[in-house]
């Protein structure tokens, strides 16, 4: 006679009420996500989000496609895991200490992340933004008590830039700590210890597709050094947005782009050192109308309301999944935040008008 454990016997529940209401249950639909009542500290409860199968994309391409659900972190996003190894190496370092202030440039996730964990360990924190991204990010950083400093938009080149400005004013700061998302390897180091491990087990050691986009190139590089570890023929292929540089630069050893894109956080003109990391096989480009068009899928069919960096991962892992249609092969994306964060936008019907996309759900077979 063997003794359940405790997290046997929480399985066993879940697995209970599934049959009497009708799903299927396989090992790898049981998240792992750990007893949150035993999680002492915000830091305990990062990570672990669940491994959701898309199924109404699965049923369209004969794969099994995955989105980590990484909306689910308490800052609400992927970056959650890259602020919180940021301020850990800094701290194990003591680079980072009380009474110290952190300093970043950033789209929003980051800095959120960042203020999340600042508000929670007690370090005042200073936030710069690009003027042009979603006002609930802005309403996000100012509830969590940050200095949010916006600037306009400019090229990386330009001091203006929100990243040379971030830097500048820790540079000034006797007590500032410049956390430095872009070229700080604890980015990396933070998804090739937690982020690429949770995929490989939640997935039962089978993954044959990693796809995602990147933006500081941490996520993308951290899990796929990690993947080719355990299994050098996983795929690993960067989804990049029309306006990033990445996708030539994969291609054709050249960082050019044309065009422009709404998503935020994703797509760059340069290599930062997490990028340099990354083991790639392949790049493909995803645009808007798409994203969109797979963001309104995924809340209609899927029930997930996720962002559009999310949904551009998903829109790249079904073109891939597309181009092995019925093989069986199991896809694995990131699902990087909610749709709540930029609800004022992918919900305004005239706002996506205005940016000349169309309203409403991927069509089948496109």
């Amino acid at each position: 006679m063997r003794f359940v454990s405790e997290s046997e016997h929480k399985n066993l529940n879940i697995i209970v009420v599934a049959l009497q209401v009708g799903y299927k249950i396989t090992k790898m639909s049981i998240p792992t996500r750990p007893n949150l009542s035993t999680a002492g500290t915000l830091d305990q409860a990062i990570g672990q989000t669940p491994l959701i199968e898309l199924s109404s994309l699965s049923k369209l391409t004969g794969c099994r496609i995955f989105g980590k659900a990484e909306f689910l972190n308490p800052g609400g996003s992927v970056k959650d895991r890259t602020a919180l190894g940021i301020i850990q190496e800094a701290e194990d370092s003591d680079a980072l200490r009380p009474g110290m202030r952190l300093y970043e440039g950033t789209a929003g996730n980051t800095g959120i992340g960042l203020a999340t964990f600042a508000a929670s360990k007690g370090y005042p924190c200073t936030i710069v933004m690009p003027n042009n991204q979603s006002i609930e990010k802005y309403q996000a950083l100012e509830a969590l008590g940050v200095e949010l400093i916006k600037v306009a938009p400019v090229p990386f080149a330009n001091p203006k830039h929100f990243y040379h400005t971030a830097k500048a004013l820790s540079e000034k700061d006797p007590k500032g700590y410049w956390a430095n998302q872009f070229e700080n390897l604890a980015n990396f180091n933070a998804h090739y210890k937690t982020t690429g491990p949770e995929v490989w087990q939640q997935s039962q050691s089978k993954i044959d597709i990693f796809a995602t986009a990147s933006g500081t190139g941490g996520t993308i590089a951290g899990v796929s050094t990690f993947l080719k570890e355990v299994s050098p023929k996983t795929q690993v292929v960067l989804v990049d947005p029309i306006g990033s540089g990445l996708y030539s630069w994969f291609h054709h050893n050249e960082i050019k782009a044309e065009g422009s894109s709404i998503t935020e956080g994703i797509g760059i003109m340069r290599i930062t050192k997490n990028m340099e990391k990354a083991k790639l096989d392949d790049a493909i480009q995803v645009n808007d109308q798409q994203m969109i068009s797979m963001l309104y899928h995924l809340a209609q069919h899927e029930g997930l309301l996720v962002g559009p960096s999310s949904a551009l991962n998903v829109y790249g892992a079904y073109t891939l999944a597309r181009k092995n249609q019925n093989s069986g092969k199991t896809l694995v994306t990131i699902l990087c935040d909610s749709a709540l964060r930029y609800q004022s936008r992918i919900f305004n019907s005239q706002w996506l008008r205005e940016k000349q996309l169309i309203v409403g759900p991927l069509k089948e077979g496109k």
